[in-house]
């Protein structure tokens, strides 16, 4: 969870909020009021759906586990291609997907394009599968 921290001057005392799943905690005390505010990543069905979709392809989940394993730092385009074996074109049709589904990012350096596993809306898709797990059996899996 990414935290941000601010301060505002306010003369009511503010109890806790619960909006779109981010949690927002107002404590007040006098005129300060410290606001610590958790962007909890929530993945919307159709993001899920998008992003099982683009994992649904053997050569693209390939990729996404090998960035992955990369971490930030990513590898090239042109490294990928060469690490599978794939023609350039088709390792391009490959990202871009992953792209558009959000489970990777894509940043230019010098002449290449850097691409990393986009852990934030990875972990948001690990949440949102196992979000009720067990929950009909108790929580006891």
């Amino acid at each position: 969870f990414k935290r941000k921290i601010a301060k505002i001057n306010a003369r009511l005392l503010v109890g806790i909020k619960v909006c779109n799943k981010k949690f927002l905690i107002c404590f007040a005390k006098n005129i300060s009021i410290i606001i610590e505010l958790w962007n909890y990543k929530v993945m919307k069905k159709s993001n899920a759906v998008k992003s099982l979709t683009a994992l649904a392809q053997e050569s693209r989940l390939d990729i996404f586990r090998l960035l992955v394993r990369k971490g930030k730092t990513g590898m090239a385009a042109g490294e990928l291609s060469d690490y599978f074996g794939l023609p350039k074109a088709t390792m391009s049709f490959h990202l871009k997907e992953l792209t558009n589904a959000g489970l990777i990012t894509a940043k230019r350096e010098s002449r290449s394009i850097i691409y990393a596993a986009n852990y934030d809306n990875m972990n948001a898709l690990i949440n949102f599968l196992v979000e009720n797990c067990c929950s009909d059996n108790g929580g006891k899996c």
